[in-house]
């Protein structure tokens, strides 16, 4: 992908209709943002700056992480310094250690400054703890270090005070030591532990890319294989960020993006644009989400009489069920359904509805209902379908503000349905999505 084309193809950063239907989604989500030290000293990231602003004022949480490599080797081949190590993965030596604090403070300061034009209050910390990695296959580390400890009560409050945290990739020990650590490392921990929903790395390269062909939306199971395969061709200096990116996913985090922020708008088109123009790695949380075989008409029929006594949900009996069994979508935990969708095609299945959403009380507000939606436009699109639709009379507010449906009329139902809703007499609020 060509940083031409990739930029032909996005959104404009300034389209706020693109922009607004992903706020919901993302409100008071914590975002970890890692730079390159190239990427700071690119002419485009004053651009990016103001992606960044653009997400705090979507109430995005923002913590942002960054590198040193490029600046510490112009640093070094300025002063004629042999240096052990440009870029944290391997040992540190004393002047290494020194050039690097020397360059992690110019960098820190002029990401300081950048925020500070666009109006956004940021801090440097001392929220991390590190720990000297040691002896390593024989060789002393020396001054290279790994998170011992991350202070998050710290970064939270900074970030509920509207406060940006800067770290650097040098932290002290327990004696107040000065340890230098991979700042992908440092991103990765620090999106695991924060809770964030996504884990960015913004470098001056362009996403992963195989055999000349770029990995836009890639299960981390996929990722995982890739990176022991010797042969995969994915570039050195990216192959580390994917590794932590496959941590970072493993310690709880959904979402991974590895892309080019060299690219106007980048941040942004990858966020809010359902094609994105890097590379997202993203956990398979829909591990437990199946087609409904037979045998679950019972359990299905069961778990929706909650929803039907309240009027929720439009009563099915248990044969109708089974004979629309291969409509439905289960949730299914150690053997036990707890929730279930159902789906169905209309206009050679251009449009798809969903409906009989239901998830059972315990596990209600933990995310479920959410996943079965998303994972259902996964199906419908995987159908060919253009739009979806729902009705409902009780749950206008989850589809619209987490799943990004928008109200509209009876006048947008096929005709078949059309018939159908004005036959029942629920008076259902009628919701669409394009995909």
């Amino acid at each position: 992908m060509t940083a031409q084309n990739a930029g032909e193809s996005t959104i404009k950063p300034t389209d706020l209709r693109g922009i607004l239907k992903y706020v919901p989604m993302f409100r008071d989500h914590v975002f970890v943002i890692a730079l390159d030290g190239s990427l700071v000293a690119h002419e485009n990231f004053q651009n990016v700056l103001l992606d960044i602003a653009v997400l705090r004022s979507l109430n995005i949480k923002v913590v942002l992480v960054h590198g040193v490599g490029q600046q510490l080797n112009a640093l070094a081949a300025l002063r004629q310094i042999p240096i052990t190590t440009a870029h944290g993965e391997g040992k540190t030596d004393a002047q290494t250690l020194d050039l690097a604090t020397e360059v992690s403070a110019l960098v820190s300061l002029s990401i300081m400054q950048g925020l500070t034009r666009n109006g956004l209050r940021c801090a440097l910390s001392n929220g991390v703890r590190s720990k000297e990695i040691g002896i390593i296959k024989g060789e002393d580390q020396l001054f290279s270090g790994r998170v011992d400890k991350l202070d998050t009560a710290l970064f939270n409050s900074l970030l509920e005070a509207n406060t940006i945290p800067i770290v650097t990739p040098i932290a002290f020990n327990r004696e107040g030591t000065s340890l230098r650590i991979n700042s992908d490392l440092l991103a990765a921990e620090l999106a695991s532990q924060l809770n964030a929903s996504k884990l960015i790395y913004l470098t001056t390269r362009d996403g992963l890319m195989v055999d000349g062909q770029p990995l836009t939306n890639l299960p981390v199971a996929d990722l995982s294989a890739l990176l022991k395969d010797e042969q995969s061709g994915i570039s050195v200096r990216l192959h580390g960020k994917a590794q932590h990116a496959v941590k970072a996913i493993g310690a709880g985090v959904p979402r991974a993006h590895i892309l080019d922020g060299r690219l106007f708008g980048a941040l942004l088109n990858e966020i809010f644009d359902k094609v994105g123009i890097g590379t997202m790695v993203y956990s398979n949380v829909y591990q437990s989400i199946r087609r409904a075989v037979k045998v679950d008409a019972y359990s299905i029929y069961n778990i929706t009489q909650n929803g039907v006594r309240s009027e929720t949900l439009l009563d099915r009996s248990q044969v109708e069920i089974e004979a629309a069994i291969e409509d439905f979508l289960v949730y299914e935990i150690d053997g036990s359904i707890v929730a279930c969708v159902h789906l169905q095609g209309y206009e050679d299945s251009r449009v798809i509805e969903i409906g009989s959403v239901y998830v059972q009380p315990f596990y209600q507000n933990k995310g479920v209902g959410r996943q079965m939606v998303e994972y259902a436009e996964f199906d419908a699109k995987q159908r060919g379908a253009q739009r979806m639709i729902a009705m409902t009379t009780q749950a206008t507010n989850f589809f619209t503000k987490l799943c990004g449906f928008q109200e509209g009329s009876s006048e947008e139902l096929p005709a078949t349905r059309k018939a159908h809703y004005h036959a029942n007499g629920r008076n259902s609020k009628i919701l669409y999505k394009d995909l």
